[in-house]
């Protein structure tokens, strides 16, 4: 009989079930997506229904095993890929969550995190963490979880706290499993990178009980059972956990140094595997664990910029320039060139490396002679600047990039994706599946339940759709980095 694996893809709007053959191919997907939820009269906060998360991965599981005809029993083993970050607190006896799940984007805890840096934490927490202080965090959003429903930290010791990880596989095991991974741990403000372990005088800074927290396992092995699931044999292996940006370095299986990943979706997440030893930025970016495999930890840097595909959007919905996001290639094709036109897509301020949240995007290099299409291409261009200002700042900090792998929405666009290879000047490859998140889980999961033997049957069964090769010279090159400099040093100026 067929063994089949399945990847939870729990994302910030939705949620996605992949079901993949032995042989590495994917033989249905389904989506369903759940509500946000903005309380009234609370700028910056955003907030999940852990419920309705559960419900939709729910539906998600009975659609995609439905879509390929396969029975529930024939599951190998399940992996889960999260929206990293996005905190909730349950309790261990009922699984009923005490309040909302606090997501990712949620700006509430921003003033706590810059008292914490006005005291002067932040170096600590960086050398610890290889974060920066910032609200994205989930350290900030559980002590403001226990300190605003009554009673909770009094009885925190009947509580658990997880990333989104730990509740699904809390829920799928019917309760009996409180669990993490490396990756979604490396994502708190609370464990220790280098050593591995949840550090106490962050927990004591942060005010978080070591009580609530759960237990840190690798990314790749048998975590618990499944229990009471609809759709799926009872015992059925939870088998591979990693947060969705590792999911998908993985998935694209860059498992060498110098090995990276970018995904484009409504921003950018730019990750290079930088192997055994983490390295410390010193040019704005983040050190992560990439993956924990067989004792062995794998560090990245990562990077972000804030917008990317949400660009191509703007000139549809803001500008009006063209009725699909998908028009925008055939527009640009129209042209040879942006005409000298550059477009900083700062729309919500400047990410990584720049980190400049009062930047504004700016159109530089308009003429009578500009027309909307030299406009489109200079968006396409705008968004593989900001990428490449990422591998940059990798770089610098001693990472070298020996290939990018591409992955996302907008890497089906190949005027996008070549100019990016020109730019950064090595290969981009595009896989046959651009669902790189769901495969890294799947691939984790596999190796668990020995579906895959190792990393090389992994990269066996990996398929590359497209390589885009660099074809710009030097001096052309370096002309386009030169303007791209110039008109970000406008757009910082802009609100100075």
């Amino acid at each position: 009989m067929s063994r089949y694996l399945l990847a939870i893809d729990q994302g910030t709007t939705g949620s996605t079930v992949v079901v993949l053959g032995e042989d590495g191919a994917i033989r249905a997907k389904a989506n369903r997506e759940f509500p946000q939820h903005y309380p009234p009269g609370k700028s910056g906060w955003v907030e999940h229904d852990p419920d309705e998360i559960w419900q939709s991965v729910l539906d998600a599981l009975g659609d995609a095993l439905a879509q390929a005809g396969v029975d529930g029993a024939s599951c190998a083993g399940i992996g889960i890929t999260n929206q990293r970050e996005t905190t909730i607190l349950w309790e261990r006896a009922s699984g009923r969550p005490i309040h909302r799940a606090i997501v990712w984007q949620d700006r509430r805890t921003a003033p706590r995190c810059a008292a914490l840096e006005a005291a002067g934490h932040g170096p600590l927490f960086r050398a610890r963490t290889g974060l920066v202080l910032d609200a994205y965090f989930s350290g900030t959003k559980i002590e403001w979880i226990l300190d605003h429903v009554d009673g909770s930290r009094a009885r925190a010791e009947e509580l658990a706290f997880g990333t989104v990880d730990s509740f699904l596989v809390n829920r799928l095991s019917g309760g009996a499993a409180h669990v993490t991974d490396a990756t979604n741990a490396s994502r708190t403000l609370l464990y220790d990178i280098h050593r591995g372990r949840w550090d106490d005088e962050l927990l004591d800074l942060l005010r978080v009980p070591r009580a609530v927290l759960p237990e840190v396992r690798s990314s790749s092995e048998i975590y618990a059972t499944t229990r009471g699931v609809p759709g799926l044999a009872d015992g059925t292996p939870i088998a591979g956990i990693a947060g969705d940006q590792q999911a998908a370095l993985f998935g694209q299986t860059c498992f060498a140094p110098g090995e990276a990943k970018c995904t484009y979706g409504t921003g950018a997440f730019v990750l290079v595997n930088t192997g055994e030893t983490p390295l410390e930025s010193r040019h704005g970016l983040l050190t992560t664990i990439a993956w924990q495999l067989g004792g062995r930890t794998v560090y990245a840097l990562e990077g972000s910029a804030f917008i990317a595909g949400a660009a191509v959007q703007w000139l549809r919905d803001g500008l009006g320039l063209i009725e699909r996001s998908a028009d925008v290639e055939a527009l640009a094709r129209t042209v040879d060139d942006a005409g000298g036109v550059v477009f900083v897509p700062a729309l919500v301020g400047l990410g990584a490396p720049h980190w400049d949240p009062d930047a504004r995007g700016l159109i530089m290099g308009l003429g009578r002679e500009t027309t909307r299409a030299h406009v489109a291409r200079a968006t396409l261009e705008g968004i593989a600047f900001s990428v490449a200002d990422l591998v940059r700042a990798m770089e610098a900090d001693g990472a070298r990039l020996a290939r990018l792998r591409v992955d996302g929405g907008a890497s089906e666009n190949d005027l996008l994706m070549q100019f990016q290879s020109d730019l950064l000047g090595v290969e981009s490859d595009r896989p046959a599946s651009v669902e790189t998140t769901a495969l890294g889980a799947a691939y984790l999961a596999g190796l668990a339940v020995g579906v895959f033997p190792d990393l090389d049957a992994i990269v066996g069964a990996h398929r590359i759709a497209k390589t885009f090769r660099p074809s710009m010279d030097e001096g052309t090159r370096e002309a386009h980095l030169a303007r791209w400099r110039r008109a970000v040093d406008r757009a910082r100026t802009v609100t100075a």
